[in-house]
């Protein structure tokens, strides 16, 4: 199991991505826009929202951050951008951690399911307001 911050921004996370590479003696990796996700249920990203990040990561060393942008009309403010993303390849202890972290929330962003990225991803604020990622990697081929 892997725990690593995961920061969202307002547009600009590509920007950041770059900054905290050379910052850290880093690289910029695994970096995809809204506009190179599949299409949804209601059609492509629109145009004004497809050079956004929905995902990067910078690693240095052993290493990584995480960083993505919001989806223009998502809440932001700078203070309570910050995410606990955890990665964990065994997709039951998956779910048992979900589920514990689900105890007394009240919201549940994402109930753990299978994602085009991901056989099980979710997203809770657990009762203490901590936003949680629970990813399982895909499996390799």
């Amino acid at each position: 199991m892997q725990w690593v911050p995961y920061l969202v921004m307002d547009g600009n996370a590509g920007e950041a991505a770059d900054f905290y590479a050379k910052a850290l003696g880093g690289e910029v990796v695994d970096k995809m826009t809204f506009g190179d996700m599949p299409d949804g249920p209601n059609g492509p990203a629109p145009e004004e929202v497809r050079s956004r990040i929905t995902h990067v990561r910078v690693v240095a060393g052993s290493q990584q951050l995480m960083l993505s942008d919001t989806y223009p009309g998502m809440p932001y403010r700078i203070g309570n951008n910050v995410t606990v993303s955890i990665g964990i390849e065994d997709a039951a202890r998956a779910r048992e951690i979900f589920d514990a972290l689900c105890e007394g929330s009240t919201n549940i962003v994402m109930p753990l399911q299978e994602t085009f990225f991901s056989p099980a991803y979710g997203q809770v604020v657990d009762q203490f307001g901590v936003f949680f990622q629970v990813n399982v990697p895909p499996a390799q081929a």
